[in-house]
């Protein structure tokens, strides 16, 4: 049987070493398989003739039938340029050659009949179609030209001749090498169930379909067949930690939680918080180990919720753990929580890198004997020197920023695997969150507390300056303090950007006579602390800062958001500095600044912005714009999003489908051993050699 993944590209026809080697760096191709599902991006209608008459310049391609009239050349050396005047009888064009002169005027003769394909643009007031395709009208059949295929290549590929048509060439020349039948990698219930195409019928008419249904159907097979393993990866890999790990048992709600509940909880519970709380209390008792993933939009009451699930693991005689991207977040959880639990007896210790000494030597001792009861930190809670006695939940914060490796250090701290409990302050769409969050169980936090104002955003052009920092000096007047967050630290000369230090400067020129701070990601944790404190505390009137303060920073009295160069920023990350303000009961106010030349994506995020403060609608929103491999926190996540064909902005619905298929699988064959299964159990294992393990969440 011909086995594509491990046929070597360089032994095809047309190819060799060194055009192997070039397919092997700019495309990652390596073999036939790689060749056969590297993909078209778009096709054109190669089964219609236009006549000259019909064309204009504004067409995107177009095919015409007739004779070369004549040949002229134009200009010297590098200027040289070669033009055919082409006519099928109602007009004339020309056809144009900036190299490869003398193999055109050899191989094309005047007066015989061709097929010409291109791209038509009006030049000196005549149409010209450059670096034409030709064909002999006599060898070629329009109607079964069909859709004809067109490949993303780099420009070190072209210089090679590694064009769209040459790997065209290449992909129909692996199909002539492969006589029988590609290998099914989808069980016969499965294809004949959700009538799909064979998997060698999906791949000829996904690169050369005969008309756009044919297209169709081999789209659907080859979505559904990429997004059913990603789907099958998870919900296996979820059913066998389930079976394969036992979790504490929390029975019973102590003093711990109940002190703080009816003592020290600063407001009542929203519907949606006290909705949550059950949902990972049933979690946390019934024997089997928490996977959870908690989303609330920014300011809804995260943190209480993971503070109350602790002190239930600390009344079952357990610790628990919060792990913080971040020092300045680390510090910020440290604060909140200390300040929440005044008055009780349970002992909340940070662990950073910045915390040295006999210090550090009394945590970890402290860890050891059960003395410490909360401990918060970045990555250096997972150092093999850090030792719990008895650590029952880890919760981890803007988990996105972990690594998959980093997390799983946190498991062999215990007897069994604690519970978990992911917090994300990123909304995520809901088709990312089955992919990207497929293994865990979501709750989402979908209310604000009582009393805050939702933020209003407005969108303003740099030259309206004056009156910008005319409302800001009514806001400090009230009492209120201020961000303003530029998108670089220093200068870049490739991008003409307002800068930090440049808008530090400028900032302090425009308001003398208040005190403003300065806080960035190259500064020393000692600087950012003391800087930040001073916000804190209200002794710094405004902050000019980088996006460092994105996540976590949390100042009540702080009022305005202004965000310089906005059009430089995704929309998540919008709305995640937005949500610094508006977390006391004042109104609060999100200033988008930008110039005049803007991109319609660009206009359209900023309206979205300026419309919403649903952290969901604005996460779609960016996944429709941005596709999933650019939005924040996809690439730190240890997730490969490598999808070849399938689309999540897209193919939602497809997704929710797989994933139900997915599932009745692993529910009536959990073990694998199912006869009919063994052609999807056997790609999935060789799937997950090549691939990183997609449901490796936590």
């Amino acid at each position: 049987m011909f086995d594509l993944t491990t046929r070597d590209i360089k032994y095809l026809s047309g190819v060799g070493p060194n055009k192997a080697s070039i397919l092997n760096k700019e495309l990652e191709i390596f073999s036939y398989h790689d060749l056969l599902y590297y993909f078209p991006y778009k096709y054109v209608d190669r089964s219609r003739l236009y006549y000259v008459h019909e064309i204009d310049g504004a067409m995107p391609y177009i095919q015409l039938k007739g004779q070369i009239l004549s040949f002229e050349t134009f200009g010297e050396g590098r200027q040289r340029r070669l033009v055919a005047h082409f006519s099928d009888g109602t007009g004339v064009v020309d056809l144009v050659w900036f190299q490869g002169i003398k193999y055109i005027t050899n191989k094309y003769k005047v007066r015989e009949e061709y097929i010409v394909f291109g791209k038509p643009t009006l030049y000196g007031g005549r149409i010209n179609i450059a670096h034409p395709d030709i064909d002999n009208a006599a060898d070629l059949t329009l109607s079964s030209m069909g859709l004809q295929p067109y490949y993303n290549t780099t420009e070190r590929m072209k210089r090679s001749f590694l064009n769209s048509n040459a790997l065209q060439k290449l992909v129909e020349a692996a199909f002539m090498q492969i006589q029988s039948p590609i290998p099914e990698t989808l069980s016969p219930s499965i294809i004949s169930k959700n009538h799909l195409m064979s998997l060698t019928d999906a791949l000829r008419n996904i690169h050369f379909p005969k008309n756009p249904e044919l297209l169709r159907k081999a789209q659907l097979r080859l979505k559904f067949e990429e997004l059913f393993y990603v789907q099958l990866n998870i919900l296996r890999y979820s059913k066998e930690r389930q079976q394969k790990y036992r979790g504490y048992v929390f029975e019973h709600v102590g003093k711990s939680f109940n002190d703080f509940y009816f003592n020290n909880l600063p407001f009542e519970l929203t519907g949606a918080q006290k909705r949550v709380m059950k949902e990972i209390r049933n979690d946390i008792g019934c024997g089997k180990q928490m996977n959870r993933l908690l989303q609330g939009d920014v300011g809804s009451g995260k943190t209480l919720v993971a503070l109350m699930s602790m002190l239930i693991a600390i009344d079952n005689g357990y610790q628990a753990c919060l792990m913080a991207p971040t020092e300045i977040l680390a510090n910020q959880h440290t604060e909140t929580i200390k300040e929440l639990l005044f008055g009780l007896d349970v002992r909340v210790e940070l662990l950073t890198g910045s915390v040295k000494g006999k210090k550090r030597e009394k945590i970890l001792s402290d860890l050891v004997t059960g003395d410490i009861h909360i401990l918060i930190g970045t990555h250096a809670v997972i150092e093999d020197n850090v030792n719990f006695s008895k650590l029952g939940l880890v919760v981890i914060d803007e988990q996105h920023r972990f690594g998959v490796a980093q997390r799983a250090k946190l498991w062999k701290k215990s007897m069994y695997p604690p519970h978990v409990l992911v917090m994300t302050a990123t909304p995520i769409p809901r088709t990312l969150a089955m992919t990207l969050y497929g293994d865990l169980d979501v709750s989402v936090i979908d209310e604000l507390p009582p009393g805050r104002k939702p933020i209003a955003t407005m969108h303003q052009f740099d030259n309206r300056r004056e009156s910008l920092y005319a409302s800001i000096r009514k806001q400090i007047t009230e009492g209120r303090q201020i961000y303003i967050v530029y998108p670089l630290i220093k200068e870049s000369e490739k991008i003409d950007l307002k800068n930090l230090e440049e808008g530090y400067l400028h900032v302090c020129e425009a308001f003398p006579q208040y005190k403003v701070s300065k806080l960035h990601g190259k500064m020393k944790p000692a600087e950012k602390d003391a800087e930040m404190q001073s916000f804190v505390i209200g002794d710094t009137h405004i902050m000019v800062a980088t996006t460092v303060i994105e996540v976590g920073v949390n100042v009540p009295n702080a009022s305005v958001m202004v965000i310089e160069n906005a059009e430089r920023f995704g929309l998540s990350q919008l709305h995640q500095l937005r949500g610094r303000v508006g977390r006391g009961a004042d109104q609060s106010y999100c200033i988008l600044v930008t110039n005049y030349k803007l991109s319609e994506d660009t206009r359209k995020r900023l309206e979205i912005m300026v419309r919403t403060n649903d952290g969901f609608e604005i996460a779609e929103a960016d996944l429709k714009l941005r596709g999933p491999g650019d939005l924040e926190g996809t690439q730190q996540s240890g997730i490969a999003f490598d999808l070849k064909i399938a689309d999540l902005a897209r193919d939602g619905q497809l997704l929710q489908y797989v994933r139900n298929v997915a599932q009745e699988i692993v529910e009536s064959d959990p073990q694998g051993t199912a006869p009919e299964n063994e052609v999807l159990w056997r790609q999935l294992k060789s799937l997950r050699k090549t691939k990183v393990n997609w449901a490796s969440i936590s």
